[in-house]
């Protein structure tokens, strides 16, 4: 009988510190810890997400390994990312993989946190499990990132557009931090938005050329107009939350949907999955599966546990990597800019 492929992943990239056990593909464990000293300071602080990481990292594997229900020395190799994130937090996660790794005598595996999240459809947690298949286009979107991918397979991924400043996840947090909403500001403005009118306030799209995004101009607009509004009317974001975040959220959603059509047209593509915290996004997923009947989409949403930084993305990229025997050494440095 063959010894089962036992992976450790670990993600640590910014304030969420989590561990994950994945055998041979299928998920036994995932445990995550956020970090609630954040919300004072309306966003992540480096240097505080980094020492609770150091507080979080061994009870959280603990609890991984213990609820997986296998012991340590089970574990056939650690998957760990190594970048995009803060320098600082992924220096814990990094250092412990390592560590962890050199005292078990097993394989040390590299992730990168974005490719993770796109092969985060692959995590086989249930007998309705289904991924996508070769090839497919993946809109990614967080706080810092939003690309659209044409993944050809595992490890054959193309980006195909991105934001040339700043992220959709961003521009929903500075919309809410203008409506003066506590931090994160993404799902608070989801919240509201429910019960607006996404059709009453107008706001500037950018005109990007290709498949590349661009928020920093409408976040400008959206404080522009929030400012005027309020001078001629000091009651006027409490008189209208529900619609102006039902409006800026569908901007936003417009925006990311058009390109993505695109992108699906020019390459005959469609199969469609999303990916990255802003895919836990109401509207997004609803636009999204509007699209599967109007254009013939098969659309692929990951679960909400997967879409916000998580380990079992980690091991599951690394569990496919463990099979093509790629490998990495102790000398590895964490990297905070780690391209597809």
């Amino acid at each position: 009988m063959n010894k089962p492929n036992i992976i450790l992943g670990i993600e640590s990239s910014c304030d969420d510190t989590a561990a994950a056990v994945i055998q041979d593909g299928k998920l036994l464990a995932s445990i995550v810890a956020g970090q609630e000293v954040h919300r004072q300071y309306g966003g992540v602080v480096p240097e505080l997400a980094s020492r609770a990481h150091q507080q979080n990292i061994i009870p959280v594997v603990h609890q991984a390994i213990a609820k997986a229900g296998i012991r340590k020395e089970d574990i056939s190799a650690i998957a760990f990312t190594r970048g995009p994130g803060l320098m600082g937090s992924l220096l814990v996660g990094a250092s412990f993989a390592k560590a962890f790794a050199m005292g078990l005598n097993i394989p040390l595996i590299e992730v990168n946190h974005m490719q993770a999240h796109i092969l985060a459809h692959f995590i086989e947690d249930s007998s309705s499990f289904k991924s996508p298949s070769f090839p497919f286009l993946c809109l990614t979107v967080s706080g810092g990132h939003t690309q659209i991918v044409l993944v050809k397979d595992y490890f054959d991924m193309t980006v195909l557009g991105e934001t040339i400043d700043d992220a959709a996840g961003e521009a929903f947090d500075k919309a809410a931090k203008i409506l003066n909403l506590p931090y994160p500001g993404g799902p608070i403005i989801d919240k509201y938005a429910a019960s607006g009118n996404p059709l009453k306030f107008k706001f500037t799209k950018p005109q990007i050329p290709d498949l590349n995004f661009s928020f920093s101009g409408l976040k400008t607009g959206f404080m522009n107009f929030i400012n005027n509004e309020s001078s001629k009317n000091p009651e006027f974001v409490t008189e209208n939350l529900c619609d102006i975040a039902a409006s800026i959220q569908h901007t936003i959603i417009e925006i990311l949907m058009s390109k993505l059509k695109t992108a699906a047209l020019q390459h005959n593509i469609n199969q469609i999955a999303i990916a990255g915290g802003v895919s836990a996004n109401s509207g997004l997923r609803k636009a999204l599966l509007d699209n599967e009947e109007l254009l013939g989409w098969i659309v692929f949403i990951p679960k909400f546990e997967y879409c916000t930084d998580n380990a079992a993305m980690i091991a599951i990229t690394g569990y496919f990597k463990f099979l093509k025997k790629e490998f990495t050494s102790q000398v590895t440095t964490p990297m905070a800019r780690y391209s597809l």
